[in-house]
C-alpha cells in the first residue's frame, strides 16, 4: 500500500512564494525558473493577489530557504546565466496534474474562491472546458486522507460555496469595497505586470552577459 505523504503546513509567506512560482511557470515560461528579484516582484503584484503584500528580498530569501527544507522548491543551475534561479517542486512531491496545480495556485494567491471564480480566473494557468470540469477537479482534490482543498459553508445570500486549500493556515480575507473614484484611477493590470517582470529579467540577463564578457 502506497504511503500517504502528509501535506505541508505553509506560512503565509511560503504560500505566496510557492503560488507565485507555480503561476509564473505557466504564464511566463520563457522567464522561468525565476531570479530572486523577479520572484519578489511576482509576490508583490497588485493584480491577481489577495491580500496584496510588500515583501523585501530578505523575506523572500528566508522563505525560499524554508521551502527548500520542505522539498517544495529547488535551485536551478546551468546555462550561461550565473544568477541563482528557483523553481517549485509541488507537482513532483505530490502526484498533481496541471489542472490540479492551477486550482491550488489560484487558492494560494487569491484565497477562498468559488468554482465560478476559479473557472474565470484560470486564464493562462489552465484552460478548463467548463465549470463542471472545475467542480470535478475540486471534488477529486477534496477526497481521501490527504485532501488538498475543502469546501467552506455557504455565506448568507451566496449561490456558490467557496473552496480553500489545505496547505497551511489562512486568515479570512475581508472583501473591501473600494471607492468608485479609486477604481477608476487605478486598475491593476496582470498583463502589464507580467511584461514588467519579463523586462526586469531581460535586464538581469544582459547584466550577466556583460559580466561574462568582462571576465574574458
Amino acid at each position: 500500500m502506497e504511503e500517504i505523504k502528509p501535506l505541508p503546513d505553509l506560512s503565509a509567506e511560503e504560500q505566496r512564494v510557492l503560488g507565485s512560482l507555480i503561476e509564473k511557470s505557466r504564464t511566463t515560461p520563457d522567464y522561468y525558473p525565476m531570479t530572486l528579484n523577479s520572484l519578489t516582484a511576482a509576490c508583490n503584484q497588485k493584480s491577481s493577489r489577495n491580500p496584496v503584500v510588500n515583501y523585501d528580498e530578505e523575506t523572500v530569501t528566508l522563505t525560499l530557504d524554508s521551502l527548500k527544507i520542505k522539498g517544495l522548491i529547488s535551485k536551478a543551475t546551468g546555462g550561461s546565466s550565473r544568477a541563482i534561479k528557483y523553481k517549485h517542486n509541488l507537482g513532483i512531491v505530490y502526484p498533481l496534474v496541471p489542472s490540479e496545480l492551477s486550482i491550488l495556485c489560484l487558492l494560494l494567491l487569491r484565497g477562498p474562491l468559488t468554482p465560478g471564480e476559479i473557472n474565470s480566473n484560470a486564464g493562462k494557468l489552465y484552460e478548463f472546458d467548463s465549470i463542471e470540469e472545475v467542480l470535478g477537479q475540486l471534488t477529486k482534490l477534496s477526497e481521501g486522507a490527504s485532501a488538498f482543498v475543502k469546501q467552506l459553508p455557504k455565506r448568507v445570500g451566496q449561490k456558490e460555496a467557496r473552496f480553500i486549500h489545505l496547505l497551511g493556515e489562512q486568515v479570512e480575507i475581508q472583501e473591501a469595497v473600494q471607492p468608485a473614484q479609486e477604481t477608476t484611477i487605478f486598475q491593476p493590470n496582470e498583463a502589464l505586470e507580467n511584461r514588467i517582470l519579463k523586462l526586469e529579467q531581460e535586464v538581469e540577463d544582459l547584466k550577466e552577459l556583460v559580466n561574462l564578457l568582462m571576465d574574458k
